[in-house]
């Protein structure tokens, strides 16, 4: 936001003006996107983008009668997100419409620059706004089970998309010997599984092999068998209700951990727990978010995204939890390779990154 257009405001005695009016300017730029962001929400959840996208360019009255939406609410809408670049408007025409970024970001789930799945999170967060002020001065954490409803979905929404995207072309491929395996028929567990998007997408890529996946939350379990059946992988897959510190198994060749060790309560006894669980020659591959170790060096539109994240949604889940450790969705690298290696591991490497996800391979 240009600085001339924003709010005048007055500050403290001792406040410097020009840096006042450049923060003043940023923090309403910041709420002009929050704002936006409600938008973007209802958008999705209306069918907006997607018959914008679908259409082409039209007029709000068009676009009401696609999605069986008021003319006059839509109006507003493309006028909101018209001013925030979100779609494109022609003054000439009077029409809207989206460029294939517009599309890729708002209105293709199966895009990896999707953002829907971010907003559903956000939205999700703020439901739950009592419980984390709750959190906040007692000290306490909230419990995955106790979160709003459609937290569980779209969480998985959040991180399907780069899953699809890297899981069987990038991030497996640059484990050693992991591939073959795989092709030939390995024993692979994956902890803390959710709703078992990524166990589905492993397990139809290796029919041959055998995929146990893992999570506490007995609801989740029940949904990920659904989805398995629904995907037509059930019949090498298996999905249990066990605690990420102590789920069964021995021998495993691989064992997956994706973005979920730094919520989990005592992610030192996960590691012990999947270093018992390996074969002598298997692999622990966690993906965590990528973040330096430095706090200063994540302060970035990326880093400020996850540390909000990590206050509402993770430090909270992990300290609902025995031990409640709460690392943070922005631990960094080094904290991750010395809990790892104090749980007796041999190595642990860096073998992938993408610009928001740091994958580590660990080995016994």
């Amino acid at each position: 936001m240009d600085m001339a257009t924003a709010p005048a405001l007055s500050g403290r005695a001792d406040s410097n003006p020009r840096e006042l009016a450049t923060l003043s300017s940023t923090v309403y730029s910041d709420m002009a996107a929050s704002a936006t962001t409600i938008l973007v929400y209802l958008g999705d959840r209306l069918g907006l983008f997607r018959a914008l996208a679908d259409y082409g360019p039209t007029r709000a009255a068009q676009l009401a009668a696609l999605t069986g939406t008021h003319e006059r609410y839509v109006a507003e809408w493309l006028a909101a997100l018209a001013a925030a670049e979100y779609v494109t408007y022609d003054p000439d025409l009077e029409t809207f419409s989206m460029t294939a970024e517009q599309v890729a970001v708002f209105a293709d789930q199966d895009s990896p620059a999707s953002i829907q799945g971010l907003v559903d999170v956000l939205v999700a967060c703020s439901r739950d706004e009592p419980k984390l002020e709750q959190a906040f001065r007692l000290g306490t954490g909230i419990p995955w089970s106790e979160r709003h409803p459609s937290m569980f979905s779209v969480a998985e929404r959040l991180l399907r998309p780069a899953y699809e995207a890297n899981l069987v072309q990038a991030w497996l491929p640059a484990l050693d010997g992991v591939m073959d395996k795989l092709r030939d028929g390995a024993n692979v567990a994956e902890i803390a599984c959710g709703h078992g998007a990524a166990t589905v997408i492993m397990a139809k890529a290796f029919p041959r092999s055998t995929f146990n996946a893992f999570d506490s939350h007995p609801p989740s379990i029940e949904e990920a068998r659904r989805r398995a059946r629904d995907a037509e992988a059930w019949e090498n897959t298996r999905f249990d209700v066990a605690p990420a510190q102590d789920f069964p198994g021995r021998g495993y060749d691989l064992v997956t951990t994706l973005d979920a060790l730094h919520v989990l309560g005592d992610p030192a006894a996960v590691a012990c727990q999947v270093r018992r669980s390996l074969a002598a020659d298997g692999t622990w591959m966690v993906v965590e978010p990528l973040a330096d170790d430095d706090m200063e060096n994540n302060f970035t539109t990326h880093g400020r995204t996850m540390y909000a994240l990590s206050t509402m949604a993770c430090v909270p889940t992990s300290m609902a939890q025995e031990v409640g450790t709460a690392l943070g969705a922005m631990s960094g690298e080094r904290a991750l390779r010395r809990l790892i290696l104090d749980a007796g591991f041999a190595s642990v490497d860096r073998v992938a990154q993408t610009e928001t996800s740091l994958v580590l391979e660990a080995r016994p």
